[in-house]
């Protein structure tokens, strides 16, 4: 089973592949990267995988959130002063703001590594065009990041009859249900559904069912998976 969380849905990176972009400001460098990572563990080796890459870079500055309740949270400056790298670079993940489906908007970034690092031009920036810099390094490469909605499902089972399986998944869908599939056993069929994970949602499901069945179906909820 899962674990439960507060937030029932969060924003995430939509593939597993890193993200690159490179901001320059008064001959110095910021080269943004951000990742999809799954732990801590996940984010510190993707933040010293870097480090080898850019081994001969000044400053390799960080920050990551992880969790759907984003209870996650590191960042480094990295040798930058105190407070103008890893705390802005962590402040543009946590403000980002992303849009569902339905047109809601929401700062609910998570499950993201993000790395800037910089080679120094020789004129310095002081610690105002510091933290500029290290945020707009954040924010141009998020620009860059394809954004997808992670929901968490409740999952559920409903007994049919061989016979009515096949039509009553096409009306499960028709009426916007999620069906992961259906397991065919010697006495009846299960169909495998799923629904957003909020008992408003349990509920109309439960009418649902019971409506396109005639009343001889209910609805077994069990777990909870992301998708």
């Amino acid at each position: 089973m899962t674990e439960e969380t507060r937030a029932t849905r969060y924003t995430v990176i939509s593939h597993r592949e890193p993200v690159e972009s490179l901001l320059e400001i008064k001959r110095s460098e910021f080269i943004g990267h951000v990742k999809r990572v799954e732990s801590e563990a996940e984010a510190r080796q993707y933040i010293e995988s870097l480090r080898k890459v850019y081994h001969n870079a000044r400053h390799v500055c960080s920050a990551f959130v992880i969790g759907a309740d984003r209870e996650i949270q590191r960042s480094s400056d990295d040798g930058e002063p105190a407070g103008t790298a890893g705390i802005p670079m962590l402040q543009a993940l946590l403000s980002r703001r992303a849009h569902h489906s339905e047109g809601t908007e929401a700062t609910d970034l998570s499950d993201i590594c993000a790395v800037v690092v910089r080679y120094f031009g020789g004129i310095k920036l002081g610690a105002g065009g510091l933290v500029r810099a290290y945020t707009d390094a954040v924010v141009q490469v998020l620009d860059e990041a394809p954004l997808v909605t992670r929901q968490r499902l409740r999952l559920g089972e409903i007994i049919i009859s061989h016979a009515d399986a096949g039509r009553f998944e096409n009306d499960l869908r028709s009426h916007g249900f999620t069906v992961i599939g259906t397991d065919y056993l010697s006495a009846h069929a299960v169909v495998r559904i799923g629904v957003a994970d909020e008992d408003q949602n349990k509920e109309k499901a439960n009418e649902q069912v019971a409506a396109l069945s005639a009343g001889s179906a209910t609805v077994t909820w069990t777990t909870t998976e992301w998708v």
